[in-house]
């Protein structure tokens, strides 16, 4: 049996994904009959889904997509329509909501933290990267749960510091937290950047308890409680994940839609992945 490609979306996954697909209003009645010289035929939606997985995973260029998945410019322009109409949002959404129902979020202990990278060509959404000598970089802010499945994500310039990010990147969670009683609370793990009055009530205003520790700190405590286990690095795993889908590391894309749009796609692969069996 031939090994599915990590861009081509199994039968299972299909199953899932197609029915979120959005239907452009010309294919929405019960007949659709396209007239001779009306323009090129529509792409399988199969078909466009894979080819823009082919891309985050790779990190071509959307002008070198191989000849097999067809006309470059119109799987972009289906890549742009489908993110207008909130379809890898929604697929994010049903990803976590399935998991949700098979294995429950792990809600008690999240985690947040951001990353930065480089962004040559953008025109939105950038800033000076102070860990790249001043060039201009992006930002992703992210929220994870115990597991570390992505549960929010915000976006930036790279100049700006992840705790000003902090309050956006809660309150953009694509599903909705069990609101915290006594006897069910949640705690939100963050580093030592995190430190200070502004985020103690940024985590107070969503209802968290606040923990931040340095490294240093985390060790001290497993060294002192052997059963304890450590909370935060789920973050920077997850972190490590998105930028396994090329794309990611160095954006290119112009436009802060586009960027986003990329990690909401990268995101649900990520929640479906652990739902089911993916790539085969």
């Amino acid at each position: 049996m031939a090994q599915i490609k990590s861009w081509t979306a199994s039968d299972e996954l299909w199953s899932k994904v197609g029915p979120l697909v959005p239907i452009r209003k010309r294919e929405q009645g019960r007949k659709y009959q396209r007239k001779a010289g009306a323009g090129r035929k529509p792409m399988p939606a199969r078909q466009v889904f894979s080819a823009i997985v082919y891309v985050l995973r790779t990190g071509v260029q959307w002008k070198g997509l191989p000849w097999e998945f067809g006309s470059a410019s119109a799987v972009h322009q289906y890549f742009q329509n489908w993110h207008q109409a909130g379809f890898f949002r929604q697929l994010w959404q049903a990803g976590l909501a399935e998991f949700d129902g098979m294995h429950g979020i792990a809600w008690q202990w999240q985690s947040a933290d951001g990353a930065m990278g480089k962004a040559p060509l953008a025109t939105e959404c950038t800033g000076r990267n102070p860990t790249d000598r001043g060039k201009k970089g992006r930002k992703r802010s992210l929220l994870v749960d115990g597991r570390g499945l992505p549960l929010s994500i915000a976006v930036s310039g790279a100049n700006v510091h992840d705790s000003k990010l902090l309050d956006r990147t809660l309150a953009q969670a694509v599903v909705q937290c069990p609101k915290a009683t006594w006897s069910n609370q949640q705690y939100l793990c963050l580093d030592a950047g995190y430190v200070g009055y502004p985020v103690r009530k940024v985590a107070r205003k969503h209802g968290y308890y606040l923990r931040v520790k340095s490294r240093a700190e985390e060790r001290l405590i497993k060294y002192r409680y052997p059963d304890s286990k450590p909370r935060r690095w789920v973050v920077e795993r997850t972190h490590s994940w998105l930028n396994r889908y090329r794309k990611l590391p160095v954006s290119f894309e112009k436009t802060e839609a586009s960027y986003l749009a990329l990690l909401e796609l990268a995101a649900a692969l990520i929640c479906w992945r652990h739902t089911i069996s993916i790539y085969g």
